[in-house]
């Protein structure tokens, strides 16, 4: 997975990326839900041994402009997972309360446990994104956040937690598409919000931030991965892929069972 890595350092243009991109898997939609579901059964193995070792603690991060992805990709991607040992957390438009502290505390409490998954579905990275575009705060208080963004991410880090963190990549033309289907299908259509298309003109805005945001705050701890996602099937093995790979790198262990279990007798059960 390392050509979706933003190396850090680097200087992001999305236009570079093509978001129609499946190179790493050339097998079409069928194939690809295929492989999918053999994903899906590793990573709850994965998951399950996570869970058992209690030691490591797993952080995933999706962006993405509307329509990207987000909700589809954690329904394929985590279909077989033990729902005990994975959280999801969705940061909407922030509370009385959450404005009343600093924009990071809200996220901090949210973050994984010993032996847990959480997801972000959204997350801090808006008050780079949203904040920037709207002009929420003056560029001097969220220009500041990158370094911010990248300290609370390396103490998590120090701390245990391995992040990973997916910017879902559409076309502009996709997105279009599936703004459409969202009307005419009657079952989507509660997902339409007029206000996406009010979002959807401020694209070239939203494409600059994300930039910044992606070439600020890839790191060797917290990398980003720029995800081509017009083909759903593709996003999702990209996704699952690249977690499993990580998890496997862990080196987890079952713990060691206690002793003298083979002397039980369950003859009486």
């Amino acid at each position: 997975m390392e050509q979706y890595r933003v190396q850090p350092g680097s200087q992001v243009d999305l236009s570079q990326w093509d978001p129609n991109d499946t190179s790493l898997f050339p097998v079409g939609k069928k194939e690809g839900r295929k492989r999918l579901k053999k994903l899906n059964k590793r990573l709850a193995e994965l998951q399950y041994l996570l869970w058992a070792e209690n030691k490591h603690k797993l952080l995933v991060v999706l962006q993405a402009m509307d329509t990207g992805g987000k909700d589809g990709t954690i329904r394929k991607v985590f279909a077989r997972v033990n729902p005990q040992g994975v959280q999801v957390a969705n940061f909407k438009k922030p509370t009385p309360e959450e404005l009343a502290h600093d924009y990071l505390w809200r996220v901090h409490k949210r973050t994984p446990g010993n032996g847990e998954i959480t997801i972000f579905n959204r997350s801090h990275y808006e008050d780079v994104l949203v904040v920037r575009v709207h002009n929420l705060v003056p560029p001097e208080v969220w220009g500041k956040r990158y370094d911010h963004i990248r300290a609370f991410e390396k103490t998590l880090a120090d701390e245990g937690t391995t992040i990973l963190k997916f910017y879902l990549h559409i076309s502009k033309d996709e997105q279009a598409r599936r703004l459409r289907a969202r009307l005419e299908r009657p079952e989507k259509r509660w997902k339409f919000n007029p206000g996406d298309l009010k979002e959807r003109a401020l694209w070239d805005s939203y494409m600059e931030a994300y930039q910044a945001a992606l070439s600020r705050t890839s790191t060797e701890f917290a990398p980003w991965f720029v995800v081509p996602a017009n083909h759903k099937w593709y996003r999702d093995l990209v996704v699952a892929t690249t977690i499993i790979q990580t998890l496997e790198g862990l080196g987890m262990r079952y713990p060691q069972p206690v002793e003298g279990l083979e002397a039980i007798d369950l003859s009486g059960l």
